[in-house]
């Protein structure tokens, strides 16, 4: 038998002149809510490339969002165990 679970994920953006800030949201099935963010700032001679900023933003949340997930499964196997854990990047 197979089970399905999901998780629920959202990056938004803030906008304000040349700086974007991101934020990620990540839903588990147990009801925790994890939250991440990053931020990229534009250049002032770089030419406004909306989509470049978001990308970078989104990327350093989301880089954020994997550390606290490792961080969290490590205490989990830490506390199964009793043994450290370190899982890798």
């Amino acid at each position: 038998m197979q089970t399905f679970v999901g998780w629920h994920s959202e990056v938004t953006f803030r906008e304000a002149g040349p700086k974007t800030r991101a934020t990620a949201l990540l839903k588990l099935p147990d009801g925790t809510e994890l939250r991440a963010h990053g931020h990229a700032s534009k250049h002032p001679n770089d030419p406004i490339q909306t989509q470049v900023g978001e990308e970078l933003a989104a990327a350093r949340a989301l880089n954020d969002l994997a550390r606290q997930l490792l961080a969290r499964a490590s205490q989990h196997i830490e506390s199964a165990t009793h043994v450290p854990a370190h899982p890798a990047l």
